[in-house]
């Protein structure tokens, strides 16, 4: 067992190799990054490991761990949560807080239900009940307001000519480039903070994976029926401006789930962590404690 001293450590996943990194001090919080696909450390919080115990893990088929012999299908939630058992076993942990972003907020979500008796609570930050035809519907009109906001800019017509391209993905450079060309309308003000988030978007890395089971079926997302049976504690998370997993679904996350709390970032999009660190931080540390 790896222990919980900050580092790098694998483990091992029905013989794929999963990587997670260790930081900070406190109680233990997991966290899983979104995508899927990407690598984890857009999502690392310096400011959250003041206070707790942060352990990223790298879903496999991205950075330092394995892929499937599907690559890239077969990355189903299913295969997500079993890593995180595995990882919560290898720390020598028979409990702790798990945070998924994006698509890790579906894997949270799946773990609330399916792994509830090794979580302590859940951080479900920009996630949404269900990934169907209103969601992609709300995305699209989202987008468009993003568009009238900011007429006339001249990097607008880069971000809205990559959002209809991401069907056409199909390998790790492409999923690079048009993650990097959409990022402008993931934040409330990129382009007025470009010289603060520009580290931020040259770092953005990822692998390509689709959405198929290892079988080459869809692997679907609607947790609409299950979502009244969690009874982890639950915190729902979302920006202000997030054009992808907005208020409308955290709100319809915090309805659905009993008991859970919701937290709406004002001055933020996608990336609350990075666009308000600190009352991003705030926020998580005193659930984690709360429910710990």
């Amino acid at each position: 067992m790896s222990g919980l001293t900050p580092g790098q450590y694998t483990a091992d996943v029905g013989g794929v190799r999963v990587s997670y990194h260790v930081a900070g001090q406190g109680p233990v919080c997991l966290v899983h990054p979104g995508g899927p696909g990407f690598t984890w450390q857009y999502l690392r919080m310096p400011a959250v490991e003041e206070h707790l115990t942060t352990v990223y893990i790298e879903p496999i088929g991205t950075g330092g761990s394995g892929r499937l012999a599907t690559h890239p299908h077969g990355y189903t939630r299913h295969g997500y949560a079993r890593a995180v058992a595995v990882v919560l076993d290898h720390l020598g942990l028979e409990k702790a807080h798990l945070l998924g972003h994006s698509h890790g907020g579906f894997v949270a979500q799946y773990c609330a239900v399916h792994l509830a008796d090794r979580l302590a609570g859940v951080v479900l930050y920009d996630s949404a009940p269900a990934v169907d035809t209103g969601f992609f519907a709300e995305t699209n009109r989202n987008l468009a307001e993003f568009g009238r906001l900011h007429e006339g800019h001249p990097g607008l017509a880069t971000v809205l000519e990559a959002w209809p391209n991401v069907p056409a993905v199909s390998s790790d450079e492409a999923f690079v480039t048009v993650a990097r060309a959409l990022l402008p309308a993931y934040f409330a003000d990129f382009w007025g903070r470009a010289d603060e988030f520009a580290d931020f978007a040259e770092a953005v890395s990822g692998t390509y994976v689709t959405s198929l089971g290892d079988n080459g079926q869809p692997d679907p997302i609607d947790d609409r029926a299950i979502l009244d049976s969690i009874t982890v504690d639950t915190l729902v998370l979302a920006g202000r401006h997030d054009f992808i997993c907005g208020p409308r679904w955290a709100g319809e996350l915090h309805e659905r789930i009993p008991g859970s709390r919701m937290t709406i970032f004002e001055k933020s999009g996608h990336f609350a962590h990075i666009e308000q660190p600190d009352d991003f931080a705030a926020t998580v540390v005193d659930f984690v404690r709360r429910t710990t």
